[in-house]
């Protein structure tokens, strides 16, 4: 079979806005690299996965799949910042007992011709589980930040409260934000929601810092800042939440 017949394209649901073309070349083996976590019953468990210009080159693909196991009452929660490379992707696919809680908090940003995005699976498979993801992109140029997330509740997984939330910032013409929900239930007793809003900075409330005197660019910063603070408000150690938000902003300073 040749590497063209193994490799993800577009009509794969799951790969439908990415840039395929950037995984040419790429070692096979890393499709087959899942970072497993295990999180014991009652336990806790935070990870925070951050791709800057720091560790990452410009042209460069940077593939995370992590697969996450929560037993009965566990908790675990990822933070992400996806800033760097032409392509990256972070896969997450979650496995949930009987009243665990999986959080997420993402953020992609970029301009040029990149594509950043998060890719996440929540399969609630015993009752009173709660799982919440909050993805926030901002993008300009010819960038894109996609989030596809999909929701299976098997049928005996009663009480389960599960949610999504996408929103995309675009602040040049030609960037582009996509949101795929996809939820799957076949429980009665259950909440699951999701709200996708894709939209330009407000020029009301750029307006209104103008006539305090803060400088367009100090406006943008502010207001994205504001923004994309959803996406990290659950987390409570302030020196990640910090660095996160500081690298984000960083690389808006650096391409605006």
């Amino acid at each position: 079979m040749t590497e063209a017949l193994i490799l993800p394209t577009t009509r794969d649901e799951a790969w439908r806005y990415s840039d395929v073309a950037a995984l040419e070349g790429m070692d096979l083996s890393t499709f087959d690299d899942w970072r497993d976590i295990e999180v014991p019953a009652g336990e806790s468990f935070r990870d925070v996965i951050a791709i800057t210009d720091e560790n990452t080159g410009p042209d460069e693909t940077v593939l995370h799949r992590l697969r996450v196991r929560l037993g009965e009452g566990a908790r675990c929660e990822l933070f992400g910042l996806i800033a760097a490379g032409r392509l990256g992707r972070v896969e997450v696919v979650v496995t949930l007992a009987r009243g665990s809680h999986f959080e997420l908090g993402g953020v992609t940003v970029g301009g040029r011709e990149t594509t950043r995005e998060f890719v996440t699976r929540m399969a609630h498979e015993e009752p009173e589980a709660t799982s919440n993801q909050t993805v926030r992109s901002v993008h300009w140029g010819k960038g894109t930040g996609n989030f596809l997330g999909r929701i299976d509740v098997v049928r005996n997984a009663q009480k389960t409260d599960a949610a999504q939330s996408f929103k995309g910032l675009l602040l040049e013409k030609g960037a582009s934000v996509n949101s795929v929900p996809q939820l799957e239930i076949f429980a009665d007793d259950v909440k699951c929601a999701h709200g996708a809003a894709i939209g330009q900075l407000d020029e009301s409330a750029r307006f209104y810092m103008a006539s305090r005197g803060l400088s367009p660019d100090l406006s943008r910063r502010l207001l994205v800042q504001a923004f994309i603070g959803d996406a990290f408000v659950a987390l409570d150690d302030e020196e990640q939440r910090e660095a996160l938000m500081q690298a984000a902003l960083d690389k808006l300073d650096r391409h605006l």
